[in-house]
């Protein structure tokens, strides 16, 4: 009679719970992958900009 009450009201059964489980596993994954090459780009950015400052002081320096 549980399972029943649980496929009737839409929420899903106790099978459900694993898959939804495994799924959330994969998501949090992902989200820590996704966070890794996130901040890798941030690192290559703010070396871009720090290489362009540099450029840019030196081209400075020689124009005056």
């Amino acid at each position: 009679m549980g399972e029943q009450v649980w496929r009737e009201s839409g929420i899903g059964g106790p099978d459900d719970t694993e898959q939804l489980q495994a799924r959330i596993t994969t998501l949090e994954q992902q989200v820590v992958v996704l966070e890794l090459k996130l901040q890798d780009r941030d690192d290559d950015l703010a070396a871009a900009r720090a290489a362009n400052r540099e450029l840019m002081a030196q081209l400075n320096r020689h124009t005056d």
